[in-house]
Formats: C-alpha cells, sequence, structure tokens
C-alpha cells in the first residue's frame, strides 16, 4: 500500500509518502511560512522524489486536530479533495496521538500536549501495549491543572512530548515531581511519517463526513452563543 500522509495541524507541516511501512520520502518544516502556499508543491515533490504519481497513492492520512483551526482545516480540505477526485481512501489520526508515537519509552504513559492559551491545553494520555499506541485517557481541551492531576491519580511514570511542554515544565515537575520526563526536543514535532503508520490499518472514512476535530468551539460560535441558544441549528462554523 502507497501512503500519502500530511499535517499541517499547528507550525510545523510535515509531508511524508510511505510504501507499506518504509518510508520513501519526508519533508517536515518548523518555521513560520504559509501552510497553503507549501502543501501542494511538496506533495508534488515528494511524489516525484519516490518516483510515484498521485495515482498510485492508495491511502491519504491527514492529522486531523486538535491545532490550529486554520492549520487543521488545509491539510484536511487537501486530503478530502484528492480522495474524492481521485478515489482514494481517506484515514484521519490525532495530532496528538502523532505526537505521542514519536515517544518509544513502552515503560511510561505519555501525555502529548499542546498550548491552547489562558492556562488550557490540548492533550491525551497514551500508552504503548503490545506494540499498539492505546488512548488511555481521551483527547480533551482542559485546563493545565486538571490535566496533571488525572495523570497524577494513575500513579505511572509519565513522559510529556510537544513543542510546548518547556513552557509548562514548572507545573508539570512541581505537581508529578519525579514521575515526570520531558521528551528530547526533537521528538516534539510532529512526523507524518508516523501519521502514516498510525493510520495504516484504520477503517478509511467517508470524504463526505469527514471533519477536523478542533475540541473547542471557534470565536465566532462563543461569540454568537453569548447572545443566542445553542439548541436546534447546525454548527454556525462550516467544517470541511
Amino acid at each position: 500500500m502507497y501512503l500519502l500522509a500530511l499535517d499541517t495541524s499547528n507550525q510545523t507541516m510535515s509531508v511524508a509518502v510511505m510504501h507499506d511501512q518504509t518510508l520513501l520520502a519526508e519533508t517536515t518544516i518548523n518555521h513560520k511560512k504559509t501552510h497553503s502556499e507549501q502543501l501542494l508543491p511538496t506533495i508534488q515533490n515528494l511524489l516525484k522524489q519516490s518516483d510515484l504519481t498521485i495515482d498510485q497513492i492508495d491511502r491519504i492520512v491527514v492529522a486531523e486536530g486538535p491545532g490550529s483551526y486554520t492549520g487543521i482545516r488545509i491539510a484536511v480540505t487537501t486530503g478530502k479533495t484528492l480522495a474524492y477526485t481521485l478515489n482514494k481512501e481517506l484515514v484521519g489520526v490525532s495530532s496528538l496521538a502523532a505526537l505521542a508515537a514519536g515517544v518509544t519509552d513502552t515503560q511510561a504513559l505519555i501525555v502529548p500536549l499542546m498550548d491552547a492559551r489562558r492556562q488550557n491545553v490540548f492533550a491525551g494520555v497514551y500508552q504503548w501495549v503490545n506494540g499498539e499506541l492505546i488512548n488511555v485517557v481521551q483527547d480533551s481541551h482542559l485546563p493545565l491543572t486538571q490535566l496533571l492531576e488525572e495523570v497524577r491519580v494513575l500513579r505511572q511514570p509519565a513522559v510529556f512530548v510537544g513543542a510546548d511542554v518547556e513552557k509548562f515544565a514548572d507545573e508539570i515537575r512541581s505537581t508529578l515531581g519525579a514521575k515526570a520526563n520531558l521528551a528530547d526536543p526533537l521528538r516534539a514535532y510532529p512526523r507524518a511519517s508516523r501519521i502514516a503508520l498510525l493510520g495504516m490499518h484504520a477503517k478509511p472514512v467517508s470524504v463526505f463526513d469527514f471533519v477536523p476535530t478542533y475540541l473547542r468551539v471557534t470565536e465566532a460560535e462563543r461569540n454568537w452563543l453569548k447572545t443566542h441558544s445553542d439548541e436546534g441549528h447546525e454548527p454556525y462554523v462550516e467544517k470541511v
């Protein structure tokens, strides 16, 4: 199976082409560039380097969020468009699971974390079990203090991973002490090859029903709900 994996859910953009579990080509850019301008040229370049055409891709795997509203939509929209027009399989993978997959410690909990502002985070808790990455605590948008308490009550060593972990290092260590570790900084960024591996055996989704995983309402929805009822309507902000 040939896979094309895409992640634009945060500042880092990563694209990979895989043949089963073999990486053919990958580009990861951690620089403030416009993902909407960079994504398609990067896909074309990696396919060329892999001696493939887009028609030879069997499955498209995208990071579905959480993360940047705009960033998530770029990869999801591109993936859905390619899957629909070329009649290819489409799979979504949690952006937090993609971060967790970069930590290979099988003896500890893995806590991927992203800053969601105002002392809130996007986070989940994962663990490797018999070679499979298991979601122990569901991905969510929550206060950092609540996340640390949920990890504390599990009474296991935990590895925190993500580009935003360092800014919360003091709170993490003061709450969890010696049970908390921070992942190698190079593992703090998503790699599309890991997303491809996570999505290799997942069940394909409907192109028409697939929506990003934001985990919180947009600012436009939040402002609307201040003066309107949240019942009897479709989402105010279209999810593509």
